[in-house]
Formats: C-alpha cells, structure tokens, sequence
C-alpha cells in the first residue's frame, strides 16, 4: 500500500512539474496570457464534450435498462445470458460509470485538440471576399466550415456510440432476441433503436449539405494541373445536385425512422434507408462519372474554362501573387556601346562576391578565436551604413556558443561555465580581399568595427539548444582576451528563478537532473534559461503561427536582436490550389541544413501571409510580436483569440524597419505557384504550353532547386538599386531561361513586396544557370586553370550563381572559391562572368567585367589581407617555426598568385606545393603545442584556448 501511495504521489508530481514549468516559462516572456487561453480552451472543450458524449452513451444505456421486458418463460438463449445479467447485477451502477467515463475522457481528449478550430470560430473575422459558387464569404470556409464539420463527426461518434451501446444493453435484458422464438425486439427497444438510427441519419443529411459547400475547398486531381482544388464542371453539374437530392431523401428517411416510435415497425425506415444508399450509389457516384466520361472529356477545355478562371484569380489572391507583374524582356542587348554596358554593370547591382552559404569556415577560423565559439553552417545577409554612410549588402553572423569546444564536458561546464556566445562578425559582402578573404567591418574579440556600441553576449541564439543556470554563485567564462579569461554573471531579467525549492524539484523532474536540486553551484539569483533558439520561442508564445526556416541577426539600438518571419495560414480558401510549405521550401541549402526548412509545416495550405514580424533579444530573450500585415483577417482573428500578445505595426522602430526583409519560404512559395499561375487566361493555363519549373541549383550535386537570393539591384525602368530577392526560372523539362523573377525585399518602401517577371522569349532560347554552368566548366582555358587550382588536396567550391538584366541581356556571375593546400577554409580565388556570350575568368570582379566588355572600366584594388599587427604579414606566435612555416606559407601563396597572373603554370604548381608543404609544417608545430597547452585544461581551458586561437591564425 505503501509503494502504491508513493507511485501515485510521483506521478502525480511528474504531472504537476510539467504543468508548473510551463507556466513558470510563460510567465517569465510575459505570455502568460497564452498559457492561460489555450488550457482553459482546452478544458473547457475536454469537460463539454467530454460530458456530452457520457450523458449520449450512459443515458441510453440506462435508458435501455429501464426499458426491459419483464422475464418470463425464458428461453435458452436468455437462460444463457442470464448468469451475464446475475454476474453484473452487484456492479450496474459501477459498470455504467466506468463506461460512461471511459468514452467521456476519449471524447474531451479529442475535442480538446481542437482548441485552435474554435478559437477560430468564435473570434473569425470577415475576409471581405466572396467564392465564385455559393456567394458566402471566404471566412465561412476558413473559420466556420472546420468547425462544423468537427460538431458533425462528434455527432456521428456518439451516435453511434449509443446505438452499440443500446443494442447491447437490449440484447442483454431480453429487448432483441437472435435465437429466441417469437418477435425479434420488442416494441420499446424497437423504438429507442428506430429514435437512434434516425439521429444517425439525419445527420447524413447535414453532412449532405455541408458537402455541397466543402466542393469549394474540395482537392482533387486534375490531369491539366494536377493538384486541384476547388468545384469543376462535373462537381457543379452532378456532384451539387447530387448531394441536394441526397439531402432531401435522407430527410425522409430519418422522419421514416422517427415514425417507427408510433408504427413500431421498421419496414418503411429500412426502404428508405436502402433508398438513401442506393441513391448515394447511382447519384452520387455513377451519374458523375457519366457525366465527366460522355460531356465533359470530348471538349474539357470549353468546359472546365469558367472553373479554371475562378481558380486562377483565387489562387492568386490567396498567395498574395495577383499583383505580379509579368513584361518581356529580350535576353539580348542591343546596345553596341560597350562603354556604356561596362559602366552599367557597375550601377545596375551591387553584385555580391561573399557567397553566406560557403563562407561560415573562413568566418569560423578566422573570426572564431575559442574552440567553444562556432558559427552557423548559412550566415545571412543583412544591410548596414558603410564608410560612406551608403547602405550595402553585408554578410553576417555571430559567435555563438559551441559546447563541443568546451576543453572538458561536465554538468558545471556545459551548464554554468559556458553559457552565451560573444559578438557580431560582418564584412561587405561585395568585397574581398588580395588573398580571398572577406573584408571584415565587424570583427575580433570582443567585437569592434562599424557597428558601435552595443549588447555583444549571446544568450539565444540558433545553435544554443541546451539549458543554461545563470546568475547564482557560479561564475560564468565571459571571453578571453590577451589579458586574461573573463568571467560575468548573467544581469538580464530571463529565465525562471531557480531559489524557490519547488521550483528546482520541478525543473530536476522535467529535465531528469536531480542535481539541480540539491547542486550548491544554484543559489540566490539563479536563473535557468530554456528554449533558446528563436524559432522555438515564438512558435512557444505563438503556437498559431507557422515560423519561417530562416531567423537572422540585426544589431538594433544596441541589442542584438534575432528576426523572425512569421506566416498565418489556412488552407480553407476556396478555389485556391493547396501547397504543402515542408515541400515547397526545400531546396539546395536545406538539403544539408534542416534548419533551413518549414520542416514542421507539412499540412497543406492554400491561403499563406506574412503577417507577423518577430524579435528575440540575443541577450534577454525577449519576445516581440508585430503585426505587418495589417488587412490579413486570419491574423486580426487570432489577435482577438489573444489580445495584447500582438504589437501595432506603428510600433516598429525605424531602426529596426531597417533591417526587415522579404522573408525567403514565402518567396520560395510564391515562385513555386508562378510557374503555373504567371498565365491569367484558363486556355493557355490548361493547354500546359507556359508551364516553368524551379530550376536545380547548378553549382552542386544535391540535385535539389536552387536558392533565391538576397542582391540590392534595379530592374529596367527603375533608376536606383533595392534590396530584393530574385530567382531563375526554366520551361518544365528544359534548361533554357523561361523567367527571372524578383521581389522588393526592402521593408518601408512603397514597392516592398511587388514581384515582377521578366519573361524570356520562347523562339530564342537564352541560356538558363545550368547552361551557364556547363559552358564554364567546358571552356578549355578555364577548365585548365580549374584543375590548376585543384591541385594536390585542394577543392574548388563555385559560390552563388548571380544573374542580373543588364540593358536588355543577362549578366551572370559567379564566385569561384578554394580550399586547400593545408587551408581549412575557402578562400575566394576567382570570378566568372558572362554576358552576352562573352566570358571571363579572372581574380577580380572589375578585370573579368573589363575582359568581358572589352573596356577599362574604374577599378578598385582590393585590400591587403591584414595580420595581427596591421600589415599584409601572417600573425606572430611564440613558436618560431610555427612564425617561419608562416612566413614560407606567406612567401608561397604570393609565388603562386604571380605565376597566375603571368601563365606559368609549372612555377605555380610548385608554389602551391611549396605552401602545402609549409602550412602542414606549421599545423604540426601548433599541435605539439596544443598538446602541451592543454595540461591544464580543465581549470577553464585558458591553454587549449590560445592553442587554437593560434590554429586559426595560421590560416
């Protein structure tokens, strides 16, 4: 008895510290309000229907009792079941409410999950548009029609539920009979049957009816466009008017049914039931198939134009497509002035050479400093006021927390030694330097440059996914500079405060740590943080929301604050085709990083938005939803569902405005629906002749599309360069160039969001990205130097492959890096462009433009890679001959950029072995010295520290 009180008392604990951290977590971001409305739905939709269904099923099971037929001249089947009814008499009471409760609890636990379908409902708000077919407004399909059609299953469950139930209970007491002579049922259990069984049907009715509206939304596939959704001519032909006169006739015969509690005989009721499913087969079924085989197949076209119109304009409303604006555009120049193309090239866009894709190793060995620091696998591009006060593209990211780097992994060190990351990292992203690197405008240890002052410790971040016990008597490792390791003591107001004992039991139980109990490394002012990375705090606080794949850094008012692109979706919009976002925004870079993706989102949607825009501070964790969308009625529903929990669009900070962007799963979404809904006229749309593709990205073997990108540029007739998103689109199953699409990525302009295509001519092929690709890796001249560079151990990686419309024709322009020789890290080493069947190869972005155009145009020489003191010189250590393999490394790399420039490439051959040999020289220098350093690592792992930070300057 014991052991079971103490089994139930943990359980119950168990339950209670899930329940109590929750609520501790929500209280602590400050939406508690979320917390609140979410599990009083929920219980208020377990107790309702959960009570409902008990009362359904245990009613007519006592019902069913009561209505027994005394037992006289028993027969054998009921002398049989008698010793049943004896067994049972003693525990009748306890046996309906242990049945009673059973089918409640499975009742409430289902409805309780619905919580989001009646919040939905009760709070919808009016789209304001109406479908094509029955004139009601899109909210009863997105709102309403889910939750009917809820209430309708759970009528159909407890019906027939009870009639099982009832069936049973007659069976038992005498009121059916199988083997019995005489009547097969009595009068009674006939009509509490027949009352049953006409709840049952009269609720096919009402399910008739309500299908006639779900053909709206009804997907379905359609060999001219596949996936489909929405009434076509069969459905608005047969399948409407098939499911009226089902209605009809299953309203007679649930009156038929209802009948029989006078008549007391089921004759009529079971005709009209075999009626109701006869008709269901004939009408429902076969006479739309007549009709789709003999009317609508010999001229589809003519018939399915009106359905396919409504379709088009739905959809593209529904995807925030319809303002899409599609012109021609030549794909050749016919300007002869080769002057005024060169000149043009360098104002149409700020072509991008650092590719935040492949540059996260060279940030990571040159920027990382300690091993515990690390970088994300795709840093982003952001926008930042250069020297000049000018806006350019910046590639950034920050030095994040990497416990893999910790010199020794216990529960003090991985918990309460290190716990944030240290600073921005950033460098222009149309620069490089003479030896490839990134020109760095944000950099070092603690990190300094154009940004200014602000918050550098980060406390959430992508990669930080472990908890964290901050603020008590544990001093936490800060950063390390040439003084010395630093230590802090978290001051932020985040996390759960860990000095109330039950709340240190609760969260030892929900972590399965019981250190966190009694470890005397907590104490007063300890704080336990959680749920750290971006995403999963606003999914957190806003569980209604799908989370874009991609949150980026911004520095704002001196915080670092994560961006978060946040969408409403629903996929109850009628006509508009379905999409699932899982899907649709995978692509290259998510094929190797599933933090790219909507992995979460796989249900289809056909109704999506970005209308919240979200940050969490790096440093306290702070959650702040705004509204951007501010016309969205799916958006304006949940903020009535959650009030406060959503900012006006005004209070976002100009500051932060700044660094608002285009999110790229809505773009990826966007493009995807394009390239069949680019066409308004339902021929052509059905015909198939304008169908594109995502073309696969051409620069690796994932075989997977390629990624949008992120470029400041301006389009023809525009007159200065924004910041947008652009993409490539290719004809279903060629190659060639169907489209470049683009969408003003900048937020606070009055074109923000406006896609626009330009549409390649169909009888000249332009080359699309593959073709482009494969003439670069075919022409002899560059094939030559790319297996050059290629030499030994080294590998060429081909960055983004950028295309730009330049005066009428398609500047394409790729970054080519290297990583070898003993490097870690890739380095950019050449440039490909191509324009108008003109190519170029060469170390700079200015000298292959010049080669291409056949002009001089200005020309900026790239800045020196700069060491530790300043100069164009490698980093000095303590080792000398780590310092004289650097030197030689040094002296071999500018041998082998000379003997590029002059085409001698038996001398740069040797110099690429000579700077192999000498960098594998200094790795095994320095690792002798880590080995020695690291004597003493457990003590904060100051040694095995400076060991690496030399490891990374000797790249």
């Amino acid at each position: 008895m014991t052991l079971g009180v103490l089994a139930a008392l943990g359980m119950a604990f168990v339950m209670f510290a899930g329940f109590w951290t929750d609520w501790l977590w929500y209280r602590s971001v400050k939406y508690s309000s979320v917390f609140t409305t979410t599990l009083w739905t929920k219980i208020g939709l377990f107790a309702v229907f959960g009570l409902l269904m008990a009362a359904s099923v245990g009613f007519n099971i006592w019902l069913a009792h009561r209505l027994r037929p005394p037992l006289s001249a028993m027969s054998m089947e009921q002398q049989s079941l008698d010793r049943y009814r004896m067994g049972i008499a003693p525990y009748k009471k306890w046996l309906l409410l242990g049945i009673t409760a059973l089918v409640g609890l499975i009742a409430g636990a289902s409805a309780s999950g619905q919580w989001r379908t009646w919040l939905m409902w009760v709070n919808g708000v009016p789209f304001g548009e109406k479908d094509p077919q029955f004139g009601l407004d899109v909210a009863f399909y997105a709102f309403d029609l889910p939750w009917y059609r809820f209430l309708l299953g759970f009528g159909f469950a407890a019906a027939v539920l009870s009639v099982i139930a009832a069936a049973l209970t007659h069976y038992l007491y005498g009121g059916l009979r199988v083997t019995s002579p005489g009547a097969r049922a009595t009068a009674a259990a006939t009509g509490h049957l027949s009352v049953l069984l006409g709840i049952f049907v009269a609720l096919k009715a009402v399910a008739y009816w309500l299908d006639r509206y779900g053909l709206a939304v009804k997907s379905s596939d359609f060999k001219a466009t596949g996936n489909w959704t929405g009434l076509r001519y069969v459905d608005a032909n047969a399948y409407l008017p098939a499911k009226t006169i089902l209605f009809c006739i299953a309203v007679i015969c649930a009156v038929l049914f209802f009948a029989t509690i006078w008549r007391r005989t089921w004759q009529l009721p079971v005709i009209g039931f075999g009626l109701m499913v006869l008709s269901a087969i004939l009408i429902g079924g076969l006479y739309p198939a007549i009709v789709q085989k003999f009317q609508v197949q010999p001229n589809e076209q003519a018939k399915e134009a009106p359905y396919v119109e409504k379709n088009l304009v739905a959809t593209r409303q529904a995807y925030g497509i319809d303002g899409t604006e599609v012109e021609e555009y030549s794909g050749t120049s016919d300007t002869t002035d080769k002057a005024k193309l060169r000149a043009d090239a360098d104002t149409t866009a700020s072509i991008r050479m650092l590719d935040p894709n492949i540059v996260s190793p060279t940030f990571q060995q040159l920027q990382q400093m300690r091993n515990y620091y690390a970088f994300p696998t795709n840093l982003d591009v952001d926008r930042y006021g250069g020297e000049d006060g000018a806006e350019q593209d910046t590639v950034i990211g920050l030095r994040e927390l990497n416990l893999a780097g910790i010199p020794k992994n216990n529960w003090i060190n991985d918990h309460f030694r290190y716990t944030h990351g240290y600073g921005v990292v950033a460098a222009k992203g149309t620069e490089a330097t003479s030896g490839g690197r990134p020109v760095f405008t944000e950099s070092d240890l603690p990190s300094k440059g154009d940004l200014g002052k602000y918050q550098q410790r980060v406390y959430y971040g992508e990669k930080t996914t472990q908890y964290s016990i901050v603020g008590g008597p544990q001093k936490e490792i800060d950063y390390s500079d040439d003084s010395g390791e630093k230590t802090t003591s978290y001051k932020g107001n985040s996390g759960v405060n860990l000095s109330n004992p039950v709340n240190r039991a609760a969260y030892a139980v929900a972590f399965s740590e019981p250190q966190i109990l009694y470890s005397g490394a907590i104490g007063d002012g300890s704080r336990i943080l959680y749920n750290r990375t971006p995403k999963e705090r606003v999914e957190a606080v806003a569980p209604w929301l799908t989370i874009d794949g991609d949150a980026y850094p911004a520095v704002v008012d001196g915080k670092i604050q994560w961006i978060v692109d946040a969408y409403t979706t629903t996929n109850g919009y009628p006509y508009a085709s379905r999409t699932t976002l899982g899907d649709t925004t995978a692509d290259s870079l998510t094929a190797d990083n599933s933090q790219r993706a909507v992995v979460a989102q796989q249900n289809q949607v056909n109704y999506i938005r970005n209308s919240v825009k979200a940050t969490v501070d790096a440093y306290t964790g702070q959650v702040k939803l705004y509204q951007w969308d501010t016309q969205d009625p799916v958006l304006k529903t949940w903020m009535k569902a959650f009030p406060g929990t959503v900012e006006p669009k005004t209070a976002i900070s100009d500051s932060l405005l700044a660094h608002l962007r285009y999110p790229q799963d809505l773009f990826k979404v966007q493009r995807e629906l394009l390239t069949r809904y680019h066409v308004k006229d339902a021929e052509t749309f059905l015909s198939g002749s304008e169908v594109w593709q995502v073309p696969d990205d051409p620069t690796n073997t994932s075989g997977s599309a390629v990624p949008p990108y992120y470029l400041s540029m301006k389009l023809p007739g525009q007159t200065d360069q924004a910041f947008s998103l652009t993409t490539t689109l290719t004809p279903n199953g060629r190659d060639n160039l169907s489209a470049f699409v683009s969408v003003n990525a900048e937020a606070g302009t009055k074109d923000y969001g406006k896609i626009r295509v330009l549409k390649l001519p169909t009888s000249e092929p332009i080359d699309g990205p593959k073709q482009v690709q494969s003439q670069f890796n075919s022409e002899q001249d560059i094939a030559e130097t790319i297996s050059l560079l290629k030499r030994g151990d080294s590998q060429v990686e081909y960055g983004n492959l950028l295309t730009v419309p330049l005066d009428g024709g398609l500047l394409y322009v790729e970054p080519v890096y290297v990583r070898g020789g003993g490097l870690k890290y890739p380095l950019l080493r050449k440039v490909l462009v191509t324009y108008g069947g003109n190519t170029a190869f060469e170390d700079t972005l200015d000298a292959a433009l010049n080669k291409v155009f056949e002009t001089e145009g200005p020309t900026t020489e790239p800045p020196p890679d700069e060491g530790e003191n300043g100069t164009d010189e490698p980093p000095t250590t303590g080792d000398p001959t780590v310092q004289q393999a650097l030197e030689d490394a040094q002296k071999a790399f500018e041998d082998g950029q000379q003997a590029l420039k002059d085409g001698d490439w038996e001398a740069y051959g040797r110099a690429q072995q000579a700077l192999e040999d000498a960098l594998k020289r200094a790795e095994e220098a320095q690792a002798n010295a880590g080995e020695t350093g690291e004597t003493g690592g457990s003590q904060g792992g100051e040694n095995s520290d400076q060991s690496g930070e030399q490891g990374s300057g000797s790249g």
